[in-house]
């Protein structure tokens, strides 16, 4: 019986950086597919749907923002960006418009395929969890309490609240005006230099309870990210 491939939609316009690609992810083991110019990635992307597009901003005809807005209102399936804009204001704007993660040129093919490998796990973690984060980790809604390996992590309300918002979508990146949004609603005056203050204190109270990994990632000039290791079973909730 042959093996289903899972396949991946490169929308690229630079034909050397596509060709790359498309060799190294197919040595990795995925189908690929090539569009170079964003009105065919848009209808690609709607009418048949891959595992996950990486998507190139500069395109000719409809610029990758623009397809990923568009794709959003149609389409969940993950979404890299690719682009040589390395301004924080571009990165930002392609994570809210909902981007799953962005690679900035000139990358390496292999942290490429990390990435794709990556969100891939992340996204297929979600849909067997509904959402919820990982076994090791517990979360007591009710009670404003935490606890990592069994271990209390004795966390203060918003503490509480950023863990719960960024362990629920594992490896998404959540900038800080989107954590002040989710997880701050009801208080407008605080600010982003108290989103980093808790999230410095949030880090070192998960890894005193598990200090063999780097549970919260900084991505720098952007935000931050839930990390789940790779051999992580799925949470319960008590």
């Amino acid at each position: 019986m042959s093996r289903i491939r899972i396949r991946i939609l490169i929308v690229e316009d630079e034909a050397d950086i596509a060709s790359v690609l498309q060799d190294y992810l197919r040595h990795a083991g995925y189908e690929t597919e090539h569009v170079a110019d964003g009105h065919g990635a848009l209808e690609r992307m709607l009418t048949a749907p891959p595992a996950l597009t990486l998507l190139d901003i500069m395109l000719p005809g409809l610029d990758g923002l623009s397809v990923l807005r568009q794709a959003r209102a149609h389409t969940q399936h993950p979404i890299i960006m690719l682009t040589a804009r390395v301004e924080e204001v571009d990165r930002l704007v392609g994570l809210e418009l909902g981007a799953d993660d962005y690679v900035c040129k000139p990358f390496s093919p292999r942290e490429v395929v990390a990435r794709v490998r990556a969100v891939l796990r992340r996204t297929q973690a979600e849909g067997a969890a509904d959402n919820e984060g990982t076994a090791a980790l517990q979360l007591d809604d009710a009670h404003w309490r935490a606890s990592l390996n069994g271990t209390p992590l004795n966390l203060t309300r918003r503490e509480f609240r950023l863990l719960q918002v960024m362990s629920r979508q594992p490896g998404r990146i959540f900038s800080r005006a989107r954590l002040l949004e989710l997880a701050y609603d009801d208080d407008a005056d605080v600010s982003e230099r108290a989103v980093d203050s808790h999230i410095k204190n949030l880090r070192r109270k998960l890894s005193s309870a598990a200090p063999s990994h780097d549970w919260i990632r900084s991505v720098y000039g952007v935000g931050f990210a839930f990390e789940v290791p790779l051999d992580q079973g799925l949470l319960t909730d008590p």
